[in-house]
């Protein structure tokens, strides 16, 4: 199953709420989304989120140093935000939509799977541009090498942008492609797009009526 992601104040009611469903916790840390907070305040941050019940943590990387080339910054800044993950899983989003280029794009892929990333993903939702295919082929190449380079494996999440079914099926293809069925699953690839889900209802309501249902109908809408 996915997780339910919230901001790290409500991580605890999230935890409460969703007590025997089976359904994980995240928490959006380090300053998101911007993630220019100090390094140690991001740090704290982290570890109070796992101590409130987050079994997942997604981090917001400093996009100055893949701008300036300061890729052993940019190295010692996610392995910390590892450290303080202790068990919990890590997701560092890469907000690709400001790195400028698909070669930073890969070079910090990299970088953040060298240092620990359970899971790359493309944005946080709030930049001018969020997931994209171009973008989506050059992160799960770097993963596909990666794995056969180390034999470590770590997942993808494609996020923002992605509003239906149709947007979503373009991406399973491409992981299916590149990456195979292994990757097919929640451990290993997920979707960030909260609008998504709404879409899927209303396709689900097709199939079953024929008919489309008003986007006001769904409660995701």
């Amino acid at each position: 199953t996915g997780a339910v992601c919230v901001y790290h104040r409500f991580v605890a009611a999230a935890v409460d709420a969703l007590a025997g469903s089976g359904i994980p916790v995240a928490a959006v840390s380090t300053g998101f989304p911007a993630g220019l907070s100090p390094l140690a305040t991001r740090l704290k941050e982290i570890e109070m989120s796992v101590a409130d019940g987050a079994t997942e943590i997604d981090i917001v990387i400093t996009r100055e140093h893949v701008l300036t080339g300061n890729w052993r910054a940019l190295h010692d800044e996610v392995k910390a935000c590892k450290e303080a993950c202790g068990p919990a899983h890590m997701k560092t989003i890469l907000a690709t939509g400001d790195l400028q280029t698909l070669r930073n794009v890969a070079r910090a892929s990299w970088v953040a799977m060298m240092a620990g990333s359970d899971f790359i993903k493309t944005s946080t939702g709030k930049e001018g541009i969020n997931a994209t295919l171009p973008v989506t082929l050059v992160m799960i190449r770097a993963i596909r090498d990666y794995r056969e380079m180390t034999g470590n494996v770590v997942g993808y999440k494609p996020a923002g942008g992605i509003s239906t079914a149709k947007d979503a099926l373009a991406y399973l293809a491409l992981m299916k492609e590149e990456l195979g069925n292994d990757w097919l699953q929640p451990n290993l690839f997920r979707f960030g797009a909260s609008s998504l889900l709404a879409d899927i209802e209303r396709q689900l309501e097709h199939h079953v009526t024929g008919r489309y249902a008003e986007f006001s109908h769904h409660a995701m809408a």
